[in-house]
């Protein structure tokens, strides 16, 4: 029986990934047009740009919209392998295949002791919430990476360490992968590998490191949590502009430095925290490194100038990691994640025009979805911390005096 039931489980799991993923690729084609901007256009435009700009061996180094590591030309240059198909189908046809990859690395282990196909239905119902952004961005492909180091992390620290330094060659943040990592030997194994990828990127093509200079000039998006401050300003009088800055839509007026900077400063704390928890932490089990790495990128994602949405595929990707582990304690914050995802298609692309003038709904859909994304970060942080450090002792109480005996008075 519980043979029959798992696979019926695994054929409806199959058949909504199947369904879902039909409906994304039929928007992304444009067999039907999705509500709102047009958020295939990154892809057909700017991607297609930068890869002309590659092609020719340097980076887009007069382009301050390109603002990633080196390693960020091989999704951009990826379409080149399917010459048949257009550039934007071809580059939709692989975010699909790195789609696949990701279901795949959750359902391998989903069957071992201690795990559970949960991951895999975070991941297959919670992508598709965010509409054909999903594939309209290369988001997706670094989730796959990512994926694929964290189910190797427990067996293979060394496999885990290479991915994790090719991820944060592609977009960064997989950097924070190796927060719980233990093991030396998955940290000589991304020192390794970053520098040797790095290396070959700077003599290979000029400018493969200017994007720090491009991301250091970055002001607050629209879709930020610090946003919100502006938003609700506007409302009373704050004279300031809302432009197309740095390939956003970011605040630009009076206290946004200001906003920038404490920004800043709570990705600061937020590190800090990171630091000390793993000083302290103390007691570490085979999901430790997932719901660190979760929880970290969390805290990443809403101390950010910018939120764009598909910050949320990688969330989505880390929170299905921790939950296919059965004694996981990161189902709420999971859960807080796809209900943002959620919210996050009706704030982009469906209500953009709303969130751009900071009208009430703009600002409700905006500091709802932000609210959800703080309410997991802090949830998640908690439960890491409780699960992982051990309380401090408590002093012992002094000995109380012994009561002096009495003896009883004959009447």
């Amino acid at each position: 029986m519980e043979t029959k039931g798992a696979g019926r489980s695994l054929a409806w799991l199959l058949a909504t990934w199947g369904v879902t993923r039909a409906v994304l690729l039929l928007f992304v084609f444009q067999v039907f047009v999705f509500p709102g901007p047009d958020v295939t256009s990154d892809v057909s435009v700017i991607y297609r740009g930068w890869y002309e700009v590659l092609r020719q061996g340097t980076f887009p180094l007069d382009d301050v919209t390109w603002q990633y590591p080196p390693a960020a030309a091989l999704p951009v240059l990826s379409p080149a392998v399917l010459p048949f198909l257009s550039y934007a189908h071809a580059f939709f046809v692989l975010a699909f295949l790195a789609d696949v990859a990701v279901l795949a690395l959750l359902l391998c282990p989903s069957r071992r002791p201690g795990r559970s196909p949960r991951g895999a239905w975070v991941w297959v119902a919670g992508a598709p919430l965010l509409g054909p952004t999903v594939y309209a961005r290369y988001d997706v492909m670094v989730t796959a990476v990512a994926v694929a180091a964290l189910v190797a992390g427990a067996r293979h620290p060394r496999v885990m360490g290479a991915l994790s330094a090719f991820g944060a060659l592609l977009k960064v943040w997989p950097a924070l992968l190796l927060v719980g990592a233990v093991r030396r030997r998955a940290w000589w194994s991304a020192a390794v590998t970053a520098s040797g990828l790095a290396a070959l990127f700077s003599v290979s093509m000029p400018g493969a490191f200017a994007f720090l200079s491009f991301q250091r000039d970055r002001g607050t998006e629209v879709e930020s949590l610090g946003a919100l401050v502006f938003h609700v300003a506007r409302h009373f009088g704050w004279q300031g502009q809302v432009l197309l800055n740095y390939g956003s839509i970011e605040f630009l007026g009076p206290y946004v430095g200001l906003v920038s900077t404490a920004a800043l400063g709570l990705t600061g704390a937020a590190f800090g925290w990171l630091l000390l928890w793993r000083l302290r932490a103390a007691r570490r089990a085979p999901h430790t490194l997932a719901e660190a790495a979760f929880t970290a990128v969390l805290l990443f994602t809403v101390t950010s100038r910018v939120i764009s949405p598909q910050y949320l595929v990688w969330l989505i990707g880390l929170a299905a990691v921790c939950v296919s582990y059965r004694a996981s304690r990161m189902g709420a914050p999971a859960l807080m994640v796809v209900a943002a995802s959620f919210v996050t298609v009706v704030e982009f692309p469906l209500g953009f025009l709303h969130v751009v003038l900071s009208d009430r709904y703009g600002v409700f859909l905006l500091a709802l979805r932000n609210g959800l994304l703080v309410a997991a970060s802090l949830t998640a942080a908690r439960r890491l911390w409780h699960s992982t450090v051990p309380p401090a002792p408590t002093a012992p109480l002094p000995p109380q005096p012994a009561e002096p005996h009495q003896t009883p008075v004959s009447p």
